[in-house]
């Protein structure tokens, strides 16, 4: 099993197919938070802050953001809080919470989907920062924006905790110096806010407020990229606790207090432009003229380029470097788990950023709302779907198994709770979305995924008694799965397939017993790649 044997080398794979053991859990809570806070450094909402209130006004575009941050911190917290406590990404949880080992897999093309959209907008944003400060044509801009990545998610977490920790101050200053200016010396730009109309000028609405919302909720998926760092949380005990909680809230469903308020900015600083630089109408919806044109009138024009420019860079590349280093993860974890077959993780790197690429060649910043409002339906279809199978399912009716479990051979290929909560949400949101229920009910089409997606999931465990969720309740192992104190051991065991050591919570019993039919262990590493299915162990009835 030669690709078992190539995933164990960890050092560049960042523990793609499986969880995060404690031995390479060293960070504290406070480093992992703010490694996985600066994923959020992304200059999108900026873009979509304005786009949403220039369409629909100031009031539509606030009540839309306050509805897609409680929707976000609701969905959120059951995620983030399963993940940093039992040390596995969404796809792990998503496996184990209604979709099974297989059925997982559509849930994955749709968040790697999100991390190349994401990473396609940013880097536009990028290569109109270059285009304005340095002249660099479009095409190269996001050329360079995409090559100026793979380097630094070569090493995984290693090297990202370490960007993100070291460039957070100085964006931090660059982000928030020019919004606290215009409240200091233009102090009636907060009135001229609040009375933006938008281009209908029709006021606020049901409809405005649902479609603003709509494009804010295609961020719903973001908890996912949160997770990819929270899985590295250390252990939980009574010595750390409260730091423990405090990070796992804020860099977990917390991400969205940041991001809202950065969509609130963007609108804000939008509005400033179209109100006092009638020439800048066209261009007030794109981040590096928001802060160019508000650096101008801090300092002088040579330094506000400039600034503008290290703004734009430093945020694109903080985030970027999460959505080529979770897509890679998104894309291998996928295909490995088909095809039997483990490429290596730098293989859907390299994939994930042409794609990006292709898109900005293509100019998507153009189409911006379309996309993202047609996004939203998949992302929010997955994200409430297991969310409610863990906070309805699991907690309030007891049927799906709540330790989350993700192992090949423990659980049934496919589970219909999730994927059929996931599909009617999924098809009825987008079939609203294009109008074919009426032009009435297109705005509703995030209401109808979150709506769908919590009646449905706990519906269909109902109807199917929670049978497909486990293949197997035992895993052939008598040693403990979790410590004292609830977490993950890390008690190690030897794989006999591929010779190496892993923690308890990595393993299950093979089929394939020793040569004194003694119990042998399997890594779900080496597990994932058995072409032919020998090491299984049979399902109990």
């Amino acid at each position: 099993m030669a690709g078992a044997d190539t995933a164990a080398k960890e050092t560049l794979e960042d523990y793609t197919l499986r969880f995060a053991p404690r031995s390479y859990r060293k960070w504290s809570p406070a480093v992992v938070g703010i490694s996985a806070l600066g994923g959020i450094a992304y200059l999108a909402d900026f873009a979509i802050g304005a786009n949403i209130g220039i369409a629909h006004g100031t009031g539509n575009a606030l009540i839309g953001i306050g509805i897609f941050a409680i929707v976000v911190m609701l969905t959120g917290f059951p995620l983030a809080y399963y993940a940093a406590r039992y040390n596995i990404d969404l796809d792990l949880i998503t496996r184990g919470s209604g979709f099974g080992y297989y059925g997982s897999v559509i849930t994955n093309i749709v968040f790697a989907s999100f991390t190349f959209i994401f990473f396609a907008l940013e880097g536009s944003i990028m290569a109109q920062g270059l285009l304005l400060g340095l002249g660099i044509p479009l095409w190269m801009g996001y050329l360079l924006s995409t090559i100026i990545i793979f380097p630094l998610v070569i090493y995984g977490m290693n090297t990202l905790a370490k960007l993100q920790v070291w460039t957070t101050p100085l964006w931090l200053l660059l982000m928030v110096a020019p919004f606290g200016f215009l409240l200091l010396n233009h102090p009636e730009s907060v009135g001229s806010f609040f009375a933006y109309g938008g281009k209908d000028g029709q006021g606020v609405s049901v409809s405005g407020a649902l479609l603003a919302a709509g494009v804010c909720l295609s961020l719903i998926a973001q908890i996912a990229e949160q997770i990819d760092y929270l899985r590295f949380m250390p252990p939980r005990t009574p010595e750390n606790r409260a730091k423990w909680w405090g990070w796992m809230l804020l860099a977990g469903p917390g991400w969205v207090l940041f991001g809202a308020a950065k969509q609130v900015v963007g609108l804000f600083l939008a509005v400033y432009l179209i109100a006092n630089l009638p020439a800048a109408q066209s261009i007030a919806n794109q981040p590096v003229h928001q802060f160019l044109e508000i650096y101008k009138d801090m300092v002088p024009g040579w330094l506000a380029m400039t600034l503008a420019v290290v703004l734009v860079v430093i945020s694109q590349v903080k985030i970027n470097v999460t959505n080529a280093y979770s897509g890679s993860l998104a894309w291998t974890n996928s295909y490995t788990r088909v095809t039997k077959t483990y490429p290596g993780r730098l293989v859907f790197l390299v994939v994930n950023l042409v794609v990006a690429l292709i898109l900005m060649e293509a100019n998507m910043f153009d189409f911006l709302n379309s996309i993202l409002g047609f996004y939203a339906n998949c992302g929010i279809a997955w994200i409430v779907t297991v969310a409610t199978d863990i906070a309805v399912n699991k907690y309030l009716l007891k049927i799906s198994p709540k330790v989350p479990e993700f192992r090949r051979g423990m659980l049934y290929d496919f589970n219909p709770v999730g994927l059929v909560g996931f599909g009617l949400s999924a098809a009825l949101s987008i079939m609203t979305f294009f109008g074919l229920f009426g032009e009435l009910l297109k705005p509703y089409s995030p209401l109808v995924a979150v709506l769908v997606s919590f009646i449905a999931t706990p519906l269909t465990a109902l109807a199917t008694k929670g049978k497909y969720y486990l293949r197997r309740s035992d895993d052939g192992i008598e040693t403990p799965m979790f410590d004292e104190h609830g977490n993950p051991s890390g008690e190690l065991l030897p794989c006999h397939v591929t010779g190496l050591e892993f923690e308890r919570p990595d393993m299950i019993a093979s089929a394939v017993p020793g040569p004194e039919g003694e119990i042998q262990y399997i890594s779900s590493l080496a597990l994932s790649t058995d072409k032919h299915g020998v090491h299984l162990l049979p399902r109990q009835h």
